[in-house]
């Protein structure tokens, strides 16, 4: 039997490892002068101790049979396209606001209190993405 605790883990371990690899293939250069690597390497290296930390305490605690929800899958594959179509056809902000609230029916209940402030601190970190990361998003 898999369990889903370390499954979870191994995959969050294998994205961040993928997307590392990835990074070293670009300059890191360093602080003071940042590479295009430096920023997604800074980010997989907590990816990979959360990873670490996931699999440990999936091997201290009693093992979760590993199961799949082919709905949860289909709405969160479709939160990801409505996504796309709607940043490319009306703005970011429509896009975040449309997947948060396709992706929360993928919960085991819905609140659109809940999917509002996920939303809008979403949206607070597009903004600070493309003020201060310089990113060209299509906010407004």
């Amino acid at each position: 039997m898999l369990n889903q605790n370390v499954a979870r883990g191994v995959f969050l371990a294998a994205v961040a490892l993928f997307f590392a690899s990835n990074a070293l293939r670009y300059p890191i250069g360093d602080l003071a002068h940042a590479g295009p690597g430096l920023f997604p390497l800074l980010i997989c290296v907590p990816l990979l101790i959360i990873a670490g930390a996931i699999i440990w305490q999936a091997r201290l605690s009693a093992p979760v049979p590993l199961q799949f929800n082919p709905k949860n899958i289909v709405l969160i594959m479709a939160s990801l396209v409505g996504f796309v179509v709607a940043s490319e056809y009306v703005n970011a902000i429509a896009g975040i606001v449309v997947l948060v609230f396709i992706a929360g029916f993928a919960g085991t209940n819905y609140s659109w209190v809940r999917n509002i402030k996920i939303a809008l601190g979403l949206i607070v970190v597009a903004y600070v993405f493309q003020r201060f990361l310089g990113l060209n998003l299509r906010l407004i």
